[in-house]
């Protein structure tokens, strides 16, 4: 018998450490602080990891390893985590300064293979559970172009309606502090326990990211017929109360993978797992940052209007 857990990265690792492989108790550790299942007595979150009749079933106490893997730590998850945002960084720079307002066909066209590059190898990096790091670096240098492609249009349409030069670059560093402020003040919230991530709340979450997906697609398909498609993406009211909920729900998605990092480390599960919760991290910060970007972007058109 194995532990049970929600998150399919845990999932994975366990169905492949060998049998009778060691596991050590959820809720005995967790970012050094003792007891952590304790703050969450909703049935099913904590019953998921149950402590009672692991000793007798072949978990007599230590992590879970796979065979020959190092068990990961916070540092593996970390430093994969700044190798991936560091791609993306690279490639977000490249396409932002390649940008040619004359003739922004370039621009586009690499934020076009980006998009669309990144759609299909980041579903199949999650459906599959890769953790190899060529695929997860190709997949950040991919939202890199994205990236750097929306910024330099976004800055280029904000400083033709503003009349005022600096008006990009100041829209793209504000977005890029602002990530920075939402995920650290995110971060605080899950480690005082602030945010509870229950089962529930990860359905609600879940349940949310698919809306928004759902709306930015039907967005996307009335565009073909209508300008502007249903006015989620436009500067207007509409657009406004859109973008700030989808900033809230990016935003969750991080509560998310800080519990699924937690519960890794509880579990022992082996290094190379680091690679996925890197990705996870990029998908959430990547279109955390491309909401904060399109929300001050909307804010300063309605008002430069």
């Amino acid at each position: 018998m194995r532990m049970r857990s929600s998150n399919p990265v845990l999932k994975r690792a366990l169905q492949q450490a060998p049998a009778g492989a060691p596991h050590q108790g959820y809720g005995q550790q967790g970012y050094g602080q003792p007891g952590y299942g304790q703050p969450y007595p909703q049935q099913g979150y904590g019953q998921q990891y149950p402590q009672q009749g692991y000793p007798q079933q072949g978990y007599p106490g230590g992590p879970v390893q796979g065979a020959g893997g190092q068990r990961m730590t916070i540092d593996d998850v970390v430093v994969r985590t700044g190798m991936t945002l560091g791609v993306v960084a690279l490639f977000a720079v490249v396409n932002y300064f390649l940008f040619d307002p004359f003739a922004p066909g370039l621009t586009m066209g690499l934020m076009i293979v980006g998009a669309l590059g990144g759609l299909v190898l980041g579903l199949v990096i999650a459906f599959k559970q890769i953790t190899n790091p060529v695929a997860i670096l190709a997949y950040a240098a991919l939202e890199g172009l994205l990236v750097g492609g929306l910024s330099a249009l976004l800055a280029s349409s904000l400083e033709a309606t503003t009349g005022d030069a600096g008006a990009g670059g100041a829209l793209v560093t504000q977005a890029v502090l602002g990530t920075v402020v939402v995920f650290a003040v995110m971060l605080a919230l899950y480690k005082f326990r602030i945010i509870k991530v229950t089962d529930g709340f990860m359905k609600v979450v879940m349940y949310a990211t698919l809306g928004a997906a759902a709306l930015m697609l039907v967005n996307f398909v009335a565009s073909f017929f209508i300008s502007g498609g249903i006015g989620i993406r436009e500067p207007s009211p509409l657009g406004l109360v859109v973008g700030l909920v989808f900033v809230v729900i990016a935003a969750c998605t991080l509560a998310l993978e800080f519990r699924g990092i937690e519960e890794g480390l509880n579990a022992g599960i082996p290094d190379k797992f680091a690679w996925q919760f890197a990705f996870g991290l990029t998908v959430s910060l990547v279109w955390l940052y491309i909401e904060i970007l399109r929300l001050l972007w909307m804010i300063k058109t309605i008002f430069a209007e």
